[in-house]
């Protein structure tokens, strides 16, 4: 049996009926052919866009020429009320300043510090398992939580059950519910004077998360002045200076960040790890290989992480048949020359994981879930070429490797204490909302060992 894949469009559609299906779920609106296609062109009257899947263009776009394609100011529209001007948006020198006061905090040796806060919030998730054993759980509900807890103890030094770190978790909540990460305006140009409308929950919910973290954030801001803050990302955070002007982050700037260090940092990994359970699961005999690695973690220090080979080699797989950020849209500077054809400037180049990984002519049976894929010679070459989970280049996702160390271990720890079966009939189906989810949750049985 092959891990749950959305059902493609018919090739040919109309405009109408292809936004149509983009509105409903932007997985299942893309055509079969572009598992194969390397380059593929949607041109309207309205606009032009070409998706890009061929490894030698996704590494000019990402790597080799990153500054001649900024990230699209389209794929943030229905996001902006909240992140405002934070790392995840902008561009140019504004992005490399923030990057280059952000990045330290997320060194090798600064994710060592952060390992116990992740233990602690991997050991809370277990407990508040224990009371659903023998049931029934939709998973993506209970990775959401743990990833948020994850985030408040490693950025903040509190955890999830805090009187304000609740309320931002509930808030945000409500906002992922309201805006999907990639909206038609990713693939429709809106013209700059244009006003942008929000809904009211939209902007109500942005107001209230931003003064919530805006009180964190100030109460940090203080004990930083007293010397009296702990060594968390925060304070790593607002203490390290623009090493070109010297200058550190300012409140409001800081809270824009911290917006996107939860948005993304929680809601990718949630989804990473749900759908990671789900594929545990299905293929039960990968489960108690997990479970008896995850004896590992007995020594309780950083250690262990490196002892956890089969539960990386698992989530990455995890990850490329389910990457969390399905699609990412750049932009052109100028005229470019792609496969033969002509690319106009403020053309919208998109770059896609979800088909990237699963590239009919670079992966080995690229629709199956495979962990021992990663130690072959076309898995070690794919991983190289055409693996971008957490994009590449000069804006490869911050908490990369912070990621690669949360995902395993929550992962070893909740299947070191239980076991997850699948559901008759409860069969997730893909979507593509903020990040990739199951239609109607993802519902496994819990069973402890």
């Amino acid at each position: 049996m092959k891990p749950p894949k959305p059902t493609p469009r018919p090739d040919k559609v109309t405009l109408w009926q292809y936004l149509k299906l983009f509105r409903k779920d932007l997985l299942s609106a893309q055509p079969q052919r572009l598992y194969r296609a390397w380059m593929a062109e949607f041109r309207t009257p309205f606009f032009r866009s070409y998706l890009v899947n061929q490894p030698h263009l996704v590494d000019t776009v990402l790597k080799q020429r990153p500054d001649d394609f900024p990230k699209s100011n389209r794929i943030s529209e229905g996001l902006r009320p909240l992140l405002g001007n934070s790392v995840f948006l902008t561009n140019g020198e504004t992005w490399k300043r923030q990057r280059r006061i952000i990045d330290p905090a997320f060194e090798g040796g600064r994710l060592k510090d952060t390992f116990p806060a992740m233990l602690g919030a991997a050991q809370a998730c277990v407990e508040r398992l224990r009371d659903q054993t023998g049931t029934v759980v939709e998973c993506e509900e209970t990775t959401s939580h743990a990833a948020a807890d994850v985030i408040f103890r490693t950025l903040f030094s509190v955890p999830i059950e805090d009187e304000v770190a609740a309320q931002v978790f509930d808030k945000f909540q409500d906002y992922q519910r309201q805006q999907p990460l990639l909206n038609l305006a990713a693939f429709m140009p809106i013209p700059r004077w244009v006003p942008r409308v929000h809904s009211r929950t939209t902007r109500r919910n942005a107001k209230d998360i931003k003064a919530l973290i805006t009180r964190l954030t100030s109460e940090r801001a203080e004990l930083i002045a007293k010397r009296q803050a702990p060594d968390d990302l925060a304070t790593k955070i607002m203490t390290t200076p623009d090493p070109e002007t010297g200058r550190c982050f300012d409140t409001r700037e800081m809270v824009d960040q911290v917006a996107i260090f939860f948005l993304a940092g929680h809601e990718t990994s949630a989804s990473a790890l749900a759908w990671t359970l789900y594929l545990v699961a299905l293929y039960p005999e990968w489960q108690e290989k997990l479970s008896a690695e995850a004896q590992a973690l007995d020594a309780s220090d950083f250690a262990a992480v490196s002892k956890l080979r089969l539960s990386r080699d698992v989530f990455r797989e995890a990850l490329r048949l389910y990457p969390p950020v399905p699609m990412m849209v750049r932009e052109t500077t100028s005229p470019e020359h792609f496969r033969g054809r002509d690319v106009p400037t403020g053309s919208q180049i998109v770059l896609s994981p979800w088909h990237l990984h699963r590239q009919e002519r670079l992966w080995d049976r690229p629709d199956e879930f495979d962990p021992t894929r990663w130690s072959t010679e076309n898995g070690k070459s794919c991983q190289r070429t055409a693996y971008i989970p957490f994009s590449a280049g000069p804006r490869v996702c911050t908490g990369a490797g912070f990621a690669m160390i949360e995902g395993p271990l929550l992962l070893s720890t909740l299947l070191r204490h239980f076991r997850f079966e699948v559901v008759e009939g409860r069969t997730p189906v893909p979507v593509a909302h903020l990040t990739v989810r199951s239609k109607d949750g993802i519902w496994l049985r819990v069973v402890e060992r």
